[in-house]
C-alpha cells in the first residue's frame, strides 16, 4: 500500500481537548480512526482514547496482514468499544458512562470501507467531487432526510444524536463499503469541530486543490476562526490514496513490511492509566513528531 497522511487536532475554547484520532497499519491494511469525546458526561478524553485503543487492538489481531472481512471487523471494532466503555463505568462505579462518536476507515487492496457512530465524519473527494459522506446519527440530520418525504416542524440542535458510544442502548453504526479507489483520491476524519462550520463545498474545495498537508491544517484554522472563543475542539485526519503495489511514493510505503509487522500511532496503554499518560502537550507532540517523519520520508524519494 501507499498513501500519504496529514493530522492534525487543536484545542478551541473547550478546557480540554476531548478529541483524539490516529492511524495503524500493516503492510496490506490501514486503519484510521477519529474520535470525539461528549461533553456532558465523565472523561470524554478517556472513552475517545479507550475506543480508539479497541479499535486498534482488533485491528492488529485480526489484520495478518490483511483483513478476510473488513465490514464486519468495522462493525465488530467499534462494538466492543462500546462494551469496553460500558465495562470502564462500572469497574469504576461511576454515575455516568465516558461516551465518544467514532468514525473508522479501512483501506485493503485497492478499496475503501467505512464504519461510524454518531457525527464524527468522514468525506471522500476524488478529483473536484465530493464522492460519499457519512450521515450523522443526529435528529437534525434525521430531519432533512425526511423533510425530503413529509413536512417537518421545529428543526432539532445539530448537536442532539440519537446513539453514541457509551450510552445505555447498542449503538447504531453504520458501515459503507467495499468502495473502490482511484489514485488521488482522499479521504478526510474529522470532529464536528470542523465541519460545524465549514460547509461539504469548503471542505470538498480545499481537498480538491490543495496538498493535504497544506488543506487539513487550513481547514482547521478556518473553523477555530469562526467558531470564534468558543470554538469548538477541531480534529481532522486525512489520506491520500496512491495504490496498492509498491513504487515511487510521496508518504507511507508498507510493502517492505513482514507478515507479522504492525505500526500504530494510537497509544497502547489502556484507559484508566493516570492523567499524564493523557496529556494534551504529549499527544500534540507526538502528532508534530509523526507529521515531520512523514515530511522527512517524503523529502527522501
Amino acid at each position: 500500500m501507499r498513501f500519504a497522511v496529514y493530522q492534525v487536532s487543536r484545542k478551541g475554547g473547550r478546557e480540554k481537548n476531548e478529541d483524539r484520532m490516529g492511524y495503524c497499519y500493516t503492510r496490506d491494511a490501514g486503519l484510521f480512526a477519529l474520535a470525539d469525546g461528549m461533553g456532558g458526561h465523565p472523561e470524554g478524553e478517556v472513552a475517545a482514547q479507550l475506543a480508539l485503543q479497541t479499535l486498534a487492538a482488533i485491528f492488529q489481531r485480526e489484520a495478518r496482514p490483511s483483513l478476510r472481512e473488513p465490514m464486519r471487523v468495522l462493525h465488530d471494532a467499534i462494538l466492543a468499544a462500546h462494551h469496553q466503555l460500558l465495562r470502564y463505568a462500572s469497574e469504576r462505579s461511576l454515575g455516568d458512562t465516558p461516551r465518544t462518536t467514532v468514525v473508522a476507515c479501512v483501506l485493503q487492496g485497492n478499496s475503501a470501507y467505512w464504519a461510524h457512530c454518531g457525527d464524527s465524519r468522514l468525506y471522500l473527494v476524488r478529483g473536484d467531487k465530493l464522492i460519499a459522506r457519512t450521515r450523522d446519527h443526529s435528529y437534525s440530520e434525521l430531519q432533512d432526510t425526511l423533510a425530503q418525504v413529509v413536512p417537518m416542524g421545529e428543526r432539532m440542535n445539530r448537536n442532539v444524536l440519537f446513539t453514541c458510544l457509551g450510552s445505555p442502548g447498542k449503538p447504531v453504526v453504520d458501515t459503507t463499503g467495499p468502495l473502490l479507489l482511484q489514485t488521488g483520491d482522499r479521504i478526510l476524519l474529522c470532529s464536528d469541530g470542523l465541519w460545524g462550520h465549514l460547509s461539504d463545498a469548503v471542505i470538498t474545495e480545499q481537498l480538491a486543490h490543495r496538498p493535504i498537508s497544506d488543506a487539513v491544517p487550513e481547514l482547521v484554522e478556518q473553523a477555530l476562526r469562526l467558531g470564534g472563543a468558543r470554538s469548538d475542539n477541531v480534529t481532522a485526519i486525512a489520506v491520500e490514496w496512491e495504490c496498492a503495489e509498491d513504487g515511487e511514493t510521496t508518504g507511507v510505503s508498507t510493502l517492505s513490511l513482514g507478515d507479522e509487522v504492525f505500526a500504530s500511532t494510537i497509544q497502547a496503554s489502556m484507559a484508566g492509566e493516570p492523567a499524564d499518560e493523557l496529556d494534551e502537550a504529549e499527544i500534540e507532540r507526538s502528532i508534530r513528531e509523526i507529521n515531520e517523519a512523514i515530511r522527512r520520508s517524503s523529502q527522501k524519494r
